[in-house]
């Protein structure tokens, strides 16, 4: 009996993490989901299910500071941020690295959570930049990587898949346009929030919903344990 009731506190624990997150003082159930694009709907035991399909980030193929092929498949199960930025950026790009490491150290110790930060000026930012750039903001490529690869997937992916502006533009500081904005990424590839990378408090609500995030992800979890327990 007491090892019963013992499992139960266990697996209802993060669901009562994820209730506190919810109605406590960040007075939220859950993250938005950007972009809905289509509505299925099914018919269950007679019943007529509507569920909205939303925009996912699509696949991808990069390199890392390690020289590692980075895909989307290293995010499977993985809560994340992504960003742009260019090593040799004399603006925006050194208070986001610096907002950036802040998440990350933060972070350390959460498993479902990686960093990717994209270079947009990959005709310079070889592997080998990269790797020294790395080290200046502390980047360790297990769960923050800097990623270069061909300009053309780059730009596509920051503006069809996380709908940033990126652009070449020889009138901007550095050569290259790219946005502030760090984007939070959950399991399901699906944009949950934006973030102003040059703002401590912007930043600060970042760490906050990823940690709602990874509750809710819990919540969910331990009631599909609770429901196979009891078939």
């Amino acid at each position: 009996m007491k090892k019963s009731v013992l499992l139960l506190v266990i697996l209802l624990l993060p669901a009562l993490i994820y209730l506190f997150f919810s109605t406590g003082k960040h007075n939220m159930m859950h993250l938005p989901i950007y972009y809905p694009e289509d509505v299925k709907k099914t018919m269950i035991d007679g019943k007529e299910k509507t569920d909205t399909v939303y925009h996912t980030i699509p696949s991808f193929e990069f390199i890392n500071q390690n020289g590692d092929t980075v895909t989307e498949n290293y995010f499977t199960n993985k809560i994340y941020a992504a960003d742009f930025f260019f090593s040799t950026c004399p603006g925006i790009c050194p208070k986001m690295m610096t907002q950036m490491g802040r998440i990350s150290e933060a972070k350390k110790d959460q498993e479902d959570f990686l960093i990717i930060s994209h270079t947009v000026n990959p005709a310079h930012d070889s592997v080998a930049v990269l790797a020294e750039y790395a080290k200046t903001v502390h980047a360790d490529a297990k769960r923050w990587m800097l990623v270069t690869g061909n300009k053309k997937d780059i730009y596509d992916i920051a503006i069809d898949g996380y709908k940033l502006a990126v652009d070449e533009d020889p009138r901007a500081p550095g050569g290259f346009l790219h946005s502030e904005l760090f984007v939070l990424i959950d399991k399901n590839r699906r944009v949950r929030g934006y973030y102003d990378g040059t703002d401590s408090a912007q930043v600060n609500k970042l760490i906050n919903d990823i940690s709602i995030l990874s509750a809710e992800y819990q919540s969910k979890e331990s009631k599909r344990k609770i429901i196979q327990k009891h078939e």
